[in-house]
Formats: C-alpha cells, structure tokens, sequence
C-alpha cells in the first residue's frame, strides 16, 4: 500500500496475472513474477508458493518501469 497499490490490485494480479519468469530455485521457496494491470498501470508482484505447506507469500510488489523492462513489461532489457 505505501507504493499506492492496494490489497486487491494484488489479489487481482493473483487470480488474473501472468507468470512471466520463474525462479525454481529461490529459497526458501520456489517464486515467480506475475504481471497484471491495475487500470492502465502495469504491475509486477513476485510472490513465492511453499507446496507442503500451502502457503503463498508475497514478496514484493512494484510498477516496472521502461529503463528495466520493455514496453511489453513482461521482458526484461538486455543489460
């Protein structure tokens, strides 16, 4: 909420977003970055999934931006 993007903006990006990279071997748990709108505004939330304990976590959640991502917001720039 402190970067202007509510609960249900995330909650939204949960149910309807799209995985667009995966990190299998993150710890302590698998993640991956969902991509999602809020109206007209991209947003990006990487969230990370315990399957035995059947748990989600969230762990951040932003606005990408054209200076990491391409105007698709779902590709990462090449560096």
């Amino acid at each position: 909420m402190e970067r202007g993007i509510s609960r249900q903006d995330v909650f939204n990006v949960l149910l309807t977003g799209e995985e667009i990279e995966d990190y299998p071997n993150d710890t302590p748990f698998p993640s991956a970055l969902l991509f999602g709108w809020k109206g007209h505004e991209p947003i990006h939330v990487v969230v990370a999934l315990d399957s035995i304990g059947q748990q989600g976590y969230i762990i951040t959640v932003y606005r990408p931006d054209l200076e990491h991502f391409n105007p698709d917001f779902r590709t990462r720039r090449n560096r």
